[in-house]
């Protein structure tokens, strides 16, 4: 492996990829009967045979060790009336105990909470792992599949929410 020079200034970094827009979703996951939760930009689909998505978690984030323990998780991609929601769980210390209750929801079959106002929710099992710097990227295969509620997508642009 060679050594790269770096020239990007991480200042820089983050304005160049907040230009990217992105769609807005909260993983969950449940260890024992705890439920864990998080909001990410950050979830992709990653192929069609076998059905495989992901995210990424930040490594010292409560979430990271929850979700990589458990081995499923579910993504309720967020409308833009939830963006109460995303900011709530983009909330780093908020207290674990009864945090989903707050939004309407239901339990998918592996048991995690999916959000009922979502426009999509997917249902994962981890398959694989990897080292992505200061996160873990987290991919999975599809285990469940929903489309809750209709609506515009929740949205993230520059720093701040949109919708379409």
């Amino acid at each position: 492996m060679h050594s790269i020079e770096r020239h990007a200034d991480p200042g820089t970094y983050r304005k160049v990829v907040g230009r990217f827009a992105t769609g807005v979703a909260i993983v969950t996951t449940r260890l024992g009967d705890v439920d864990h939760a998080m909001t990410v930009n950050s979830f992709t689909s990653v192929s069609l045979e076998p059905l495989l998505v992901l995210f990424c978690a930040e490594k010292v984030a409560r979430f990271h060790d929850a979700v990589l323990e458990s081995g499923v998780w579910g993504v309720s991609v967020l409308p833009a009336s939830m963006e109460d929601a995303s900011r709530f769980f983009a909330h780093r210390g908020r207290p674990l105990n009864g945090q989903v209750a707050r939004w309407e929801h239901h339990r998918g079959e592996s048991g995690v909470a999916l959000f009922d106002g979502s426009i999509a929710t997917v249902e994962v099992a981890t398959t694989a792992v990897h080292d992505g710097g200061d996160h873990s990227i987290v991919v999975g295969e599809v285990t469940g599949l929903g489309i809750p509620a209709e609506g515009a997508p929740l949205i993230y642009h520059e720093g701040r929410y949109k919708s379409l």
